[in-house]
């Protein structure tokens, strides 16, 4: 939708890299980031923006500066062939999260030694665009002890973006020579960022799926920004203790009145006895709830069983909402329960392994997930229009972050930069 991107009044401004499906850059639009540049190497990816009202330019081009109004530029292709330095200082936000394979359970693991590791593209955009501020999504693997050092490193990498490792430098002998900078505070202001990660889940976050991830954002030092007002910003607002407390006072029952007397009673009874004392936080949101529509959506219509057949329907003007034959639950495939908060989306047509896109209904049956229920479980918006087969639109979502998620994170360095800047 060309609306997404030509929305006017934003004072500040974004970059994003290894853009995707779109969920991250939805994100910081919506904090109030008008987005210059996006970045994209998967071809049905770029397709999906450019449907979505981005505008191509070719390799070898400079992109234009869009003003207000205007649609956000999309170059296509490999990072390493893009050049920055003509967004010097235009930019509050740099903000994508470097593809994540190498540091995925699900992926071959090789860490540093895998060449699709994009940090240090990451770092070379920094140093070119120079931004106030970077937000940088990725995988909890980086957090397992085989790449804990590595990952440190990254993080004093992004504190010293200016202080590059040279090609015949081990990412070793380079951390040494960062601790020591970092140790002696030598470091002009605006060559130094102040590196704040977040462990998280997304259900604590509003959105209806357990979907463990961390997210580091850095701040340039010289703007001065006020870091604990930051984290307490991004302080998780949502629980589990808070459903189940929702399901045993009724009020989460009175929003699906329709749920079978059996399903409930099922529910509640492995509701654990003993709860945490009450606080502030919201429920979490679950599978059902996202179906049924959060924040003003529209109810999904069920997928009769003969519609299982692979053909779009347009059931009740939903794109991408289509029944998909063969699903299979078995023990390790286990399916999604409607009242939990969905399983992780992969980047895969049939999420596996864990069944994560198979869902358990009412009635005791079992079906795929329909693309348009996943992007709602990704808190994607349902007029977002995903290109290509259904493989590629549910890799692009399995791939994406949570708009709901980044939306946050964006919303609150949009504040701590404005509340610097007032002081």
């Amino acid at each position: 939708m060309l609306e997404q991107w030509r929305r006017v009044g934003q004072d500040r401004t974004a970059v994003e890299l290894f853009a995707g499906g779109g969920g991250l850059a939805m994100a910081v639009h919506r904090a109030g980031f008008r987005p210059l540049l996006f970045n994209e190497f998967a071809k049905r990816a770029c397709e999906t923006l450019l449907a979505n009202g981005a505008t191509a330019v070719e390799e070898g081009q400079i992109p234009p500066i869009p003003e207000p109004g205007e649609p956000c530029p999309l170059r296509e292709g490999d990072i390493r062939k893009v050049d920055f330095d003509y967004l010097k200082g235009r930019v509050d936000v740099l903000a994508g999260g470097p593809p994540c394979q190498p540091f995925s359970l699900g992926g071959v693991a090789k860490g540093d030694e895998d060449e699709r590791n994009m940090f240090p593209e990451m770092f070379r955009a920094i140093r070119e665009i120079e931004p106030k501020a970077v937000i940088c999504e990725n995988v909890r693997g980086l957090l397992r002890p085989s790449f804990r050092p590595y990952f440190d490193y990254i993080l004093r990498e992004l504190a010293l973006p200016f202080e590059q490792r040279d090609e015949s430098v081990t990412w070793q002998e380079h951390d040494a020579v960062l601790r020591r900078v970092l140790e002696e505070g030598a470091t002009r202001l605006d060559r130094r960022y102040r590196v704040v990660m977040t462990a998280v889940n997304a259900a604590d976050y509003g959105v209806p799926q357990i979907r463990n991830r961390i997210i580091v954002v850095a701040f340039r030092e010289d703007l001065g920004v006020d870091i604990d007002r930051f984290k307490e910003l991004v302080r998780p607002r949502y629980s589990e203790h808070a459903l189940f407390r929702s399901m045993i006072d009724g009020s989460y029952w009175e929003r699906h009145p329709t749920v079978p007397k059996e399903v409930r009673d099922r529910v509640m009874a492995r509701i654990p006895a003993e709860l945490p004392v009450p606080d502030e936080t919201l429920p979490w949101r679950t599978l059902r709830d996202a179906i049924a529509g959060i924040d003003g959506q529209k109810p999904l219509p069920p997928i009769p069983p003969q519609y299982l057949d692979r053909k779009e329907r347009n059931l009740g003007g939903f794109s991408d909402h289509i029944g998909w034959p063969n699903a299979r639950i078995y023990p390790g495939h286990t399916p999604n329960e409607l009242d939990r908060p969905a399983k992780t989306v992969k980047a895969g047509v049939h999420g596996v392994p864990g069944g994560e896109s198979v869902v358990l209904l009412d009635d005791g049956s079992h079906r795929y997930m329909s693309v348009r229920e996943t992007a709602r479980v990704m808190t994607f918006p349902d007029d977002w229009r995903l290109e290509g087969p259904r493989g590629e639109k549910m890799r692009q979502l399995g791939n994406a972050v949570p708009v709901l998620l980044g939306e946050v994170f964006a919303k609150a360095v949009a504040r701590v930069l404005d509340e610097a800047e007032e002081k």
